[in-house]
């Protein structure tokens, strides 16, 4: 689809404009943020897309661009449905965000832009079901943790390949530092700087976007967003940085991150456009009868890390009852309270057969050894907001949501986990099941290690961390499916792909069974 030609627009804006310094749709196109009626269309307008002149986004200056687009019903564009135009405005790096409304549900589209002489490939987006329409079947791809430095993105091609109907990203879809490891890079990051302003964030996205397996990917697959914390900081928490920065001045680097994160992804401006350091992420996606998909944002609104003291504690620790009684603290909260009572109320009334939580990190209790022999939770992860957790599952239990799945990202391996109400208790009820992918191409985590751990852990039914890939989710009325697809070698553009392991959940039955 990504190579159907595009030919000249009837009637496009600025017929009459050229584009001699390279061409405007170098990042691609994107569609996202779906509802039952529309989507959002998205692209950046970047003739130099890693421009060196901070002044000068994408090689971009002077004023607003209009940029015509089209929709059509099939993927050679000849049945047209909608034209239109959008502004890409210089303050935001001259991204479009079309918000798309009046078009039939639960369908894909086909869509391109153009400016004067120059045409974008052409994109598919889609419809979610009318309100008490549905689907039989939904697929997800779910990736996670795409460091362009540790690897290629072959893994994004193969999710491509499988043309799911989303592609749900859980953050770190750019790695904010520079890797100066000998031997860990397989490329390098265009500006050899870590980011940590505007045009560096910027550059950072762009670097990403010119990838031709991420390209595609978006092109094709329709995309569901959050972050985690490699698209601001390393571990940082609200205001809270990892290397103890100011509050003030790292709210400034969180709203440069932020901006540049907007800039670049399909989001709807009317509900996420950034607004200095906050910018509104979490949403909910209806598929009739069959799912509702929540996704959460669990960086913006979290309290700080527990025991945040220097000289060493400024991001994820090991922390036990015995060293941090702060852990435990009943106010202590992942997702901030409006958002907490927003989950609450979502899940509380949907009546959806499966109800999926799309998130950044692990939330099962995971216990662990450090170096000095103590056992402990990171209290990066929901270890470190165990009160928030229980709050969570014992909502869904009492409130008996129908077959509660969540995703998850940020530990780089493939986990398959029983999300209890009581984890001392191996034998006690499975409130929830969490699966979670590996990383696109970050490094693992150890993984003789890990295992070693698992006796400490028996909710959890795999792990696996020497692989790096994504996972697939296949639901259907009775089933849940997950695949976890793992490429050979990172470091192989051309790796092939496999399926490592398969688990289904079966309807009113919480825990996951290898399939």
């Amino acid at each position: 689809m990504g190579l159907v030609a595009a030919p000249a627009l009837v009637g496009c804006v600025n017929p009459g404009r050229r584009w001699p310094d390279g061409e405007p749709f170098s990042l691609g196109v994107a569609s996202g943020s779906p509802s039952a009626d529309g989507f959002v269309l998205w692209t950046r307008l970047a003739p130099v897309p890693l421009s060196a002149d901070p002044a000068a986004p994408g090689g971009m200056t002077g004023p607003a661009v209009p940029v015509a687009y089209e929709i059509a019903a099939d993927p050679a564009m000849r049945q047209i449905e909608r034209r239109g135009t959008a502004v890409a405005e210089p303050a935001f790096a001259y991204s479009v965000h079309a918000e798309i409304a009046g078009l039939a549900p639960g369908r894909p589209y086909w869509y391109r832009f153009t400016s004067g002489d120059a045409a974008s490939r052409v994109g598919r987006a889609m419809t979610l079901p009318a309100p008490g329409g549905g689907v039989d079947r939904l697929r997800l791809a779910v990736a996670s943790c795409a460091n362009y430095e540790q690897g290629y993105f072959a893994a994004y091609r193969h999710m491509a390949d499988e043309a799911p109907d989303l592609a749900v990203f859980l953050g770190d879809y750019i790695y904010e530092y520079v890797d100066k490891r000998s031997g860990a890079t397989v490329r390098r990051h265009s500006d050899g700087v870590e980011t940590a302003t505007l045009p560096t964030y910027r550059n950072r996205y762009a670097q990403y976007r010119l990838d031709p397996d991420l390209q595609r990917l978006h092109a094709e697959v329709p995309a569901l967003v959050t972050w985690d914390d490699h698209e601001v900081q390393n571990d940082y928490a609200d205001r809270w940085s990892q290397t103890f920065d100011d509050p003030t001045r790292f709210l400034q680097r969180r709203a440069a991150a932020y901006q540049a994160y907007y800039e670049h992804m399909p989001l709807r401006p009317s509900r996420s456009l950034p607004a200095g350091p906050t910018m509104r992420l979490y949403d909910r996606f209806s598929f009739g009868p069959l799912a509702e998909l929540t996704l959460l944002d669990g960086r913006q609104y979290r309290s700080r890390q527990a025991c945040y003291r220097k000289p060493d504690k400024g991001g994820g620790h090991l922390e036990n009852d015995a060293t941090c009684a702060e852990r435990r603290d009943p106010a202590r909260t992942m997702l901030g309270r409006a958002q907490e009572d927003w989950l609450y109320d979502g899940l509380a009334a949907s009546r959806a057969r499966w109800n999926v939580i799309a998130q950044d990190v692990m939330m099962a209790r995971l216990i662990q050894r450090g170096a000095d022999g103590m056992l402990g939770q990171w209290t990066d992860s929901w270890g470190g907001y165990p009160a928030n957790r229980d709050r969570l599952l014992r909502h869904i239990r009492d409130t008996r949501v129908a077959n509660p799945v969540v995703l998850s990202g940020d530990i780089h391996s493939y986990w398959a986990n029983d999300l209890k109400q009581n984890f001392d208790d191996p034998r006690g009820a499975t409130v929830a099941t969490e699966f979670i992918a590996t990383s696109i191409s970050a490094l693992p985590p150890p993984y003789d290690a890990f295992v070693e751990l698992l006796p400490l852990n028996p909710h959890v039914r795999y792990f696996e961390s020497r692989l790096r890939g994504y996972m697939t989710v296949d639901i259907a009325a009775k089933r849940m499916t997950t695949r976890f697809r793992a490429i050979s070698d990172p470091k192989d553009p051309k790796a092939p792909i496999s399926t490592l392991k398969s688990f289904v959940v079966e309807d009113g039955r919480p825990g996951a069974a290898p399939a």
